[in-house]
């Protein structure tokens, strides 16, 4: 047994192996044939050169300045370029606009911060409104007065007074609106004192319209030199206001007293006198006249017949456009034109022709009257001709003459030539008419 044992000892001396070395032979060759193995299946890297600028750039990327490091620029390509939070966000910024009046806290490094006055509780905030002017409110009554000339809408001028204008302030609103209404036309003037009876008594009171109207008196001396009229304009406002019960009938009395001025004293006595006539209180309601289109068509055609009769009496052009335009009917200017031919062929007189002709010329010129209504009138009188010769036996040779001279003076359309009516055949000697052919043939 012994010597099988050192036999089997020999053997294994002279057929030592180094199991170790062995072993990691082994596991070598496998790591060896896994990456052989994987490097077949693996896809080769493809390596680009980028040698020019323009290759870099067709590749979609470039390196940008050391000096975008700190740029605000979205990284990704996306967004405006804006700063965030509108600037309102990040270390060392002021803030959003404004942000600084919506802060509540105190500042205790703030020189004027005093600790103890606010543990006290002995600081009152107060609204300090700043005191406005008389030359401020009146600023603002004008716009509201004139835009209130233009719509007549009472309610809208309450709201933009109940506004703009303070309530210790509405003596100076009153007196504004009626210098403001001084400058304007009668129907203007009737406007404004339905205004200040419709602001009575809720926003205006009786102090605030006695005060005005003290100082209004006060500065006739000033307004007679703008307005010639002005004392007479006061007085009727003041009977205006006492008939529309905005003021005790006692204030006439009671200002009587205050002042012996001329202009003074007549502005009362004229107020006195229209409160004093029969049935006063209500004729005053049209102390201003019925203004424009409300007037009946009668009044207004007889006192376009007044206008013209003055004119052909005085021949003044300037006053007659400045009663036209009081009358304020426009649209209803065509009524002149017809009154100012009828009353030239009634007439038969070459003078008055010529003054009627030189008038609605002015008027012409002026655009006091417009072509429209300048050819209305003429073709109303071409219609109504046969009815106008029965009174009238010359009224077609008259109109004939007129038209002619009107023509002369470039102010007729060619429609009014094209419709001029002729008679036709004439009996001039049944009618009298041979004796004016033969004197209109030596005038001329």
């Amino acid at each position: 047994m012994a010597s099988d044992k050192a036999e089997v000892g020999v053997t294994i001396d002279e057929n030592d192996i180094d199991i170790d070395k062995v072993v990691n032979e082994e596991l070598a060759a496998k790591d060896n044939t896994s990456s052989q193995n994987l490097t077949k299946h693996r896809k080769p890297k493809k390596i680009h050169r980028q040698n020019s600028k323009e290759n870099s750039v067709a590749s979609g990327f470039v390196h940008g300045p050391r000096s975008w490091k700190n740029s605000r620029r979205s990284r990704n390509g996306y967004g405006r370029g804006l700063p965030k939070k509108g600037g309102a966000g990040g270390k060392g910024v002021w803030g959003a606009p404004g942000s600084e009046l919506l802060e509540t806290y105190e500042d205790v490094n703030d020189p004027n911060f005093d600790s103890e006055n606010l543990s006290n509780g002995d600081i009152e905030l107060k609204a300090v409104i700043p005191e406005i002017s008389t030359e401020e409110i009146k600023k603002k009554v004008e716009p509201i007065a004139l835009e209130y000339f233009e719509n007549g809408d009472t309610h809208e001028a309450i709201l933009s007074i109940e506004e703009q204008i303070p309530f210790d302030h509405r003596d100076v609103l009153v007196e504004q609106l009626i210098e403001i209404a001084l400058d304007h036309k009668p129907s203007h003037r009737e406007m404004t004192s339905v205004l200040i009876s419709d602001l009575f008594p809720h926003i205006i009171n009786e102090s605030d319209i006695s005060k005005a109207f003290e100082n209004l008196l006060a500065n006739l001396n000033d307004l007679i030199l703008d307005i010639p009229d002005a004392p007479t304009v006061i007085g009727n406002f003041i009977a205006r206001a006492v008939a529309d019960d905005c003021i005790p009938p006692k204030f006439i009395m009671t200002m009587k007293g205050k002042s012996d001025n001329k202009d003074f004293q007549e502005a009362l006595l004229h107020a006195d006198t229209l409160l004093s006539m029969k049935h006063g209180l209500v004729r005053l309601h049209n102390v201003w006249g019925v203004g424009g289109a409300l007037r009946p068509v009668k009044a207004l055609t007889r006192q376009m017949s007044l206008l013209l009769q003055e004119f052909i009496s005085s021949g003044d052009i300037e006053e007659a456009s400045r009663c036209l335009r009081l009358l304020e009917v426009p649209h209803f200017h065509h009524e002149l034109v017809y009154e100012a031919i009828v009353m030239a062929l009634e007439a038969n007189s070459a003078v008055k022709e010529e003054a009627l002709c030189k008038l609605l010329k002015a008027f012409a010129d002026a655009v006091l009257i417009t072509l429209d209504q300048m050819e209305r009138g003429f073709l109303r009188v071409f219609d109504d001709l046969p009815d106008i010769s029965m009174d009238v036996p010359l009224a077609y040779i008259i109109l004939d003459r007129f038209v002619e001279r009107c023509h002369k003076d470039h102010f007729l359309t060619e429609n009014v030539m094209k419709n001029l009516p002729s008679r036709g055949r004439k009996r001039f000697v049944s009618e009298g008419d041979q004796q004016f052919i033969k004197n209109h043939k030596i005038e001329h």
